[in-house]
């Protein structure tokens, strides 16, 4: 399963839910290819736990100094049942994001 170009264009929240419905997309000794940048926020380590705790072992974590985020992990969980109807994500785009985290280092409120 490939979940690549996505991570960094969504909300934190949001990678923790597609996190969820990987669960559902991916059978037992399945393998899970994702991209995140290692720029700051390095959001690498938590999107790692959030896939541990759901039964994903890591196979493989890019450096944060490589110059590039990826990730590789097994399910060696149960999967889980499809829940149709349920939104995965709402993409944001990252010059969205990166507006709003300046805005928020800064105080003032964010723009669009």
């Amino acid at each position: 399963m490939l979940v690549c170009g996505v991570f960094g264009n969504i909300s934190d929240a949001d990678i923790e839910r597609v996190v969820g419905f990987c669960t559902q997309l991916c059978a037992t000794g399945g393998v899970l290819v994702w991209t995140r940048h290692r720029k700051q926020p390095d959001l690498s380590p938590q999107i790692r736990r959030w896939l541990e705790e759901r039964g994903f072992t890591r196979g493989w974590l890019s450096e944060p100094g490589a110059g590039f985020g990826v990730g590789v992990h097994r399910f060696t969980g149960r999967p889980q049942p499809l829940i149709s109807g349920r939104r995965m994500f709402t993409f944001v785009g990252y010059d969205v994001l990166a507006r709003r985290a300046a805005a928020s280092d800064t105080g003032s409120a964010p723009s669009a």
